[in-house]
Parts: C-alpha cells; structure tokens; sequence
C-alpha cells in the first residue's frame, strides 16, 4: 500500500480480505452506493480511477450501471482500502460498515479486514 494511504489504512496481518468481501457483497453494494455526490471524485483523487476509467463510469445511464462500473474497477486489496476511505470521504460511512461486517454476516476469522484510523470498529474480533 502506497506510504500515504497506510495513515488511513492498517491492515491486521499481510492477507487479503476487503475484496473478497466486496465481490461477494457486489450485487447489494451496487444497489446502495451513491455515485453521483463525490465519490467519482475521490477515487480519481486517490488513483482508483484513470481520468479515461472515470469518463466510462460516467458515461453510465443510471446510478446502479455506475456502481456496477466502479465494482468492475476494484481489482486489489489497495484499490478496495482506497474505496472505503472514498466511501468514507462522501458521507457513505454506513457503506463502509456493511462492508465491514460481511453485509451482516458472521465474520471469518481467515479474512483481514482494513482497520480505517478514525473510524470505530463495529465488531470487535
């Protein structure tokens, strides 16, 4: 994870988590993101998105196509970190949240889920 993102990013151990969670998470997620007040900006802002990703998923009819868009382009454990900080950024704090705790479900221990400095943790493991 790039330097500046770890301030706001811890992860528990080195595996990986946040992405596994989201493509199993992917078609609630795409029906309750808000795409159209801030969050297009924060991802370009944290290179989540290249200027040519961002015009695509705006060039999406309707706020569930750029969810989906934006869900396509979140390929690593990084990209996902920056996600939840962008998430968190926009006012979609209880996105983050949901993510967190597995869409409600009961948290597997062998998934490393980010620690986000300044955020209370849900669940405590």
């Amino acid at each position: 994870m790039h330097r500046f993102f770890g301030k706001f990013v811890k992860r528990k151990t080195k595996s990986a988590g946040v992405a596994a969670t989201i493509k199993k998470l992917r078609s609630q997620l795409s029906n309750i993101i808000e795409t159209d007040f801030g969050l297009l900006d924060q991802l370009l802002s944290l290179d989540v998105l290249t200027r040519r990703q961002l015009a695509k998923v705006r060039s999406q009819t309707t706020v569930y196509e750029r969810s989906d868009a934006i869900l396509d382009l979140l390929e690593t454990e990084d990209k996902c970190d920056k996600f939840l900080i962008a998430l968190q950024r926009t006012g979609q704090q209880h996105i983050v949240n949901y993510i967190m705790a597995n869409g409600g479900q009961k948290i597997n221990p062998s998934v490393n889920y980010p620690i986000i400095v300044g955020v209370k943790p849900m669940i405590h493991l």
